[in-house]
């Protein structure tokens, strides 16, 4: 998981078009020059070719050009991601183009996001009753991240979770868990107080053998595989 803490990452050298080892020809110049106008945001092939009426293959020969003397690089967006889109490099894709944090070439990063939400629940079962300000110091601190969050990052992840039941949203009245926290204060704690270190609970379905049961599918009520031959069914009805 590339964003999990490990070596800084280098900051890329500003390159230089007018540099005498970087010759470029009338048509990459042009094309150059309009990429890197268009600073952060990119610009798509064929708007390249609609602003400098260059035929398609003088268009495709300096692009492949400019991307091999590390003038340009190409980018996904995420609103058309069949379309190329190239910046210059001197410049990061805005989030209007990458999508944010939450996405790794074009696509949702699910892993880092689960990564990210089960570390957080982690903080609030530990802390008993955070603050979103706690969670994000929390998290700067633990330097489990080699990227840096916003409290609106850090608040989206955290309005999933109690969409998703895991934690709860409560203001603070200033006794007990909520000492060290101004009352009215708005904090989190979990839904969860067993002894399971914020792991999510266990569902009915679950509990239950049918719920992780490989053959469940296959499970008739006079079949071969049926509740009424069923050994762990069986258990779990004695239990």
């Amino acid at each position: 998981m590339s964003r999990l803490q490990g070596p800084s990452l280098l900051k890329r050298k500003r390159p230089d078009s007018n540099s005498p080892s970087v010759s470029l020809t009338e048509h990459e110049r042009l094309l150059y020059d309009l990429i890197q106008s268009k600073q952060d945001m990119a610009i798509w092939t064929r708007d390249m070719k609609r602003e400098t009426n260059l035929p398609d293959n003088v268009v495709t020969k300096s692009l492949k050009s400019l991307q091999t003397k590390k003038l340009i690089k190409e980018v996904v967006n995420i609103q058309n991601k069949g379309r190329k889109h190239y910046i210059a490099t001197e410049f990061e894709p805005s989030t209007e183009i990458t999508g944010g944090t939450w996405y790794a070439e074009g696509n949702l990063d699910t892993e880092f996001i689960n990564f990210l939400k089960k570390h957080c629940v982690k903080i609030i079962y530990e802390q008993k009753v955070a603050t979103l300000e706690g969670v994000l110091d929390t998290i700067r601190r633990s330097r489990a991240f080699n990227i840096e969050f916003t409290t609106q990052q850090v608040e989206e992840i955290v309005n999933v979770l109690v969409l998703d039941n895991e934690i709860m949203e409560v203001k603070s009245n200033g006794i007990g868990e909520f000492g060290s926290i101004p009352v009215g204060r708005v904090c989190y704690t979990c839904t969860n107080k067993g002894g399971n270190k914020g792991e999510p609970k266990i569902g009915a379905m679950a509990s239950i053998p049918c719920g992780v049961c490989p053959r469940i599918s296959l499970c008739t009520p006079d079949g071969i595989i049926s509740p009424k031959t069923c050994v762990y069914f069986s258990k779990w009805l004695d239990f």
